[in-house]
């Protein structure tokens, strides 16, 4: 199976390549990419959702071009910890991404990262339309960056 943890995804991670952080929204995929030295997370594009084949066409040719070696998907938890319809369909995503590609996946708590990226857009005073374009992007770099500080907490530790 293509999903490990966090740590194995690490682990696994082909020598010059990058980690990408993914928010799978229903209408939108926002997309993240790290750094080489794995430390910055940088929100990119927004994947507009059309119909799964072509989504995750776009999705793979992005992550392709960007020299991606593993992906960090959002798992959107409630807030009593407990999996509802949402984390179900982005597990079902990555089940169904799989079979098209040997991308690896580990799944990042994602609770409150809208709420954080749009706050962050808040504070840099971006319109409300360049926020609803961004928001997507900006919470799939809210997600990566986290990752990002549990990696770094282990190999400090």
């Amino acid at each position: 199976m293509n999903v490990l943890t966090l740590e194995e995804l690490a682990n696994a991670m082909p020598a010059g390549k990058v980690f990408a952080g993914l928010d799978l929204g229903t209408k939108t995929i926002g997309v993240a990419i790290s750094d080489l030295g794995f430390t910055l997370a940088t929100p990119r594009d927004v994947i507009k959702r059309v119909k799964f084949t072509k989504d995750v066409e776009k999705l793979l040719a992005l992550l392709e071009t960007e020299r991606v070696g593993g992906c960090v998907i959002g798992l959107p938890i409630n807030m009593d910890g407990s999996e509802g319809p949402r984390a179900q369909a982005s597990r079902a995503f990555v089940r169904n991404v799989a079979p098209k590609s040997d991308m690896k996946f580990a799944f990042w708590d994602e609770r409150l990262s809208t709420v954080a990226a749009e706050r962050a857009l808040l504070e840099m005073d971006v319109s409300r339309k360049k926020r609803a374009a961004r928001i997507d992007a900006a919470a799939a770099a809210f997600i990566l960056q986290g990752a990002l500080d549990r990696l770094s907490s282990f190999s400090a530790g």
